[in-house]
């Protein structure tokens, strides 16, 4: 349990101390660190986190799979961490990453190529920068 003095230290120090959710996750947000364009979102355990700061290679942990995994294991189309924030209670993780290739599963640039639209019960989705630079089926084979 944490007291308003831990939280103030979390919070104004200079000290690392993550602050893991009750899955032993942080939410990460990737953006491009030459434009600043949002790439992914996703989440890392406490080795994923390591692994990052040591590397200086984006490492994620899958909830879907739960496994670590390199970004670019399979598909080659990697992140190289530019700089790495977290923010005021140490919960969410910001990296600043060279992207080379797509940063989404999709074979997108970017995992926010749908912008929201309409209203009330008329809301959709539409694309956006949705062009795919490469072909998912070819890169992550199924099995069978």
């Amino acid at each position: 349990m944490s007291t308003s003095t831990d939280n103030h230290d979390r919070e104004e120090g200079l000290a690392f101390q993550p602050k893991f959710d009750a899955s032993g996750l942080v939410t990460c947000v990737a953006t491009d660190a030459a434009t600043g364009e949002v790439l992914m979102v996703a989440h890392m355990n406490d080795q994923a986190l390591r692994k990052t700061i040591e590397s200086g290679e984006a490492w994620y942990f899958s909830r879907s799979r739960h496994a670590l995994w390199r970004k670019g294991e399979t598909s080659g189309h990697a992140q190289r961490v530019v700089e790495m924030r977290m923010d005021c209670d140490q919960d969410a993780v910001w990296i600043r990453v060279e992207q080379s290739g797509a940063a989404c599963h999709t074979g997108r640039r970017s995992c926010f190529y749908r912008a929201v639209t309409g209203s009330g019960g008329d809301t959709r989705l539409s694309l956006v920068d949705a062009d795919r630079l490469f072909d998912p089926a070819a890169v992550y084979h199924q099995k069978t």
